[in-house]
């Protein structure tokens, strides 16, 4: 891959890199978006995202809400496995979302963004969500920070804007600095919803809780397998692993 250009936002410094098959978007060294011109996954953070959406205990969700798109690169995904749901997207940064749309054909996944503070947008919000993603991150000089801790009224407004089995998909960086953070939010979540599942995958320095009243198992992520075409996207794909928290 090679540096094409760098893009300075409100809120950080990208770099866009490319090869002949593949996009990404770099900030401080790390990769913040991934987009391949004939595959999906990653075997990175976004498949698990992609993952645990899929797990709506009442079968193949019909609405989904992301906050914090980034690049779209797990929205591309989700649009992929579910042609008919309606997608969502809140993210406060709009020339990010720009960038994204011409570097990574973000509006193809005919996902209605918003530009808005995700707090501030879930306020207000009235309508709901069979999922709700939460992919709050911002980068900072040398790592990652979440841009709203996730407390109880955070979860209050998430819980307000599910609708009736709904499940909640919560995006963590694990790791060095985070363990705190991560074992605070799986008590969090065990504490207000009746199952959480943790979803991960070798590669990847992030874990998913997807919590909700009840939440499906490995075998919905089987069920989907043959959606993918390429070799490299059912590897990640199997790759995935699901353990039940609470």
């Amino acid at each position: 891959m090679r540096k094409t250009r760098e893009f300075e936002t409100r809120f950080q410094k990208i770099s866009v890199w490319k090869s002949d098959l593949a996009t990404e978007f770099r900030v401080a060294g790390a990769i913040h978006a991934q987009m391949h011109r004939s595959r999906f996954l990653t075997g990175l953070a976004w498949d698990l995202i992609a993952a645990g959406a899929l797990l709506h205990g009442n079968g193949r969700p019909k609405s989904i809400l992301m906050l914090g798109v980034a690049g779209g690169t797990a929205l591309r995904t989700l649009r992929h496995l579910l042609p008919e749901a309606e997608l969502t997207g809140v993210d406060l940064d709009s020339e990010l979302i720009e960038l994204a749309k011409e570097e990574m054909s973000l509006s193809e996944t005919e996902a209605r963004i918003e530009i808005a503070d995700a707090y501030a947008w879930m306020k207000s919000n009235r309508r709901k969500f069979d999922v709700i993603i939460d992919d709050l991150y911002l980068a900072g000089d040398e790592d990652v920070f979440r841009a709203d801790e996730c407390d109880s009224d955070w979860l209050s407004l998430v819980q307000k804007s599910l609708a009736p089995g709904g499940i909640l998909a919560l995006n963590l960086v694990i790791g060095t600095g985070h363990r705190a953070k991560q074992t605070a939010t799986r008590k969090r979540l065990a504490a207000l919803f009746p199952t959480v599942r943790s979803l991960t995958t070798p590669d990847s320095l992030n874990e998913v809780l997807a919590a909700g009243e009840t939440v499906a198992t490995t075998t919905r992520l089987t069920n989907f397998t043959d959606h993918f075409d390429d070799w490299r996207d059912r590897m990640y794909w199997k790759r995935i692993k699901i353990r039940k928290l609470s």
